[in-house]
């Protein structure tokens, strides 16, 4: 708290409110004070609720991220918070949260991109060795990734080929 703070609220203290010769604006006019200034009560501090409403938004977050702005205040409400929808949308912005849905359009397709047919459409497939498959896809690793690459004999096994990049 500045000095000047400290000053003007140990000012306050010195009014005498209900002596009769010396009227409140006199008073405030001798110790320099605003009288707009002496009615005026300080809000309570808002950080510690803040920090308690992050909180259950983060806790709450974690366990539902499909929870937008305007569900987390009806959620924020049953717990016995006040807070507005615009104070939500706030907290999730400073807390970098987002909403997780789909999003339109994904899977779109480019106009302009070939379509290739089914090939197994009405394949029967009754013989060993008769269709593959194959996928590949990499693991973050500590100080790297991994591949990993899935070679699937369909509806018969399955054989797994691992391999370690290391990061240079």
């Amino acid at each position: 708290m500045a000095s000047n703070t400290k000053q003007v609220i140990y000012r306050r203290k010195l009014i005498e409110w209900s002596n009769p010769q010396i009227s409140i604006s006199r008073q405030c006019e001798l110790l320099k004070l605003s009288r707009s200034g002496l009615y005026y009560e300080p809000k309570r501090s808002l950080k510690n609720d803040e920090l308690a409403v992050k909180e259950v938004i983060d806790r709450q977050w974690t366990k539902t991220p499909y929870y937008g702005i305007r569900r987390m205040k009806v959620h924020l409400l049953s717990l016995g918070f006040i807070v507005s929808r615009k104070r939500v949308s706030h907290y999730y912005k400073d807390m970098c949260l987002a909403t997780i849905y789909p999003r339109p359009y994904k899977t779109m397709r480019a106009p302009d991109h070939k379509v290739y047919p089914y090939l197994l459409r009405n394949l029967e497939i009754n013989r060993t060795n008769q269709v593959w498959s194959t996928d590949i896809t990499y693991i973050p690793m500590g100080n790297g990734f991994m591949y990993l690459c899935a070679i699937n004999r369909l509806a018969f096994s399955l054989c797994i080929i691992m391999g370690n990049i290391k990061h240079p």
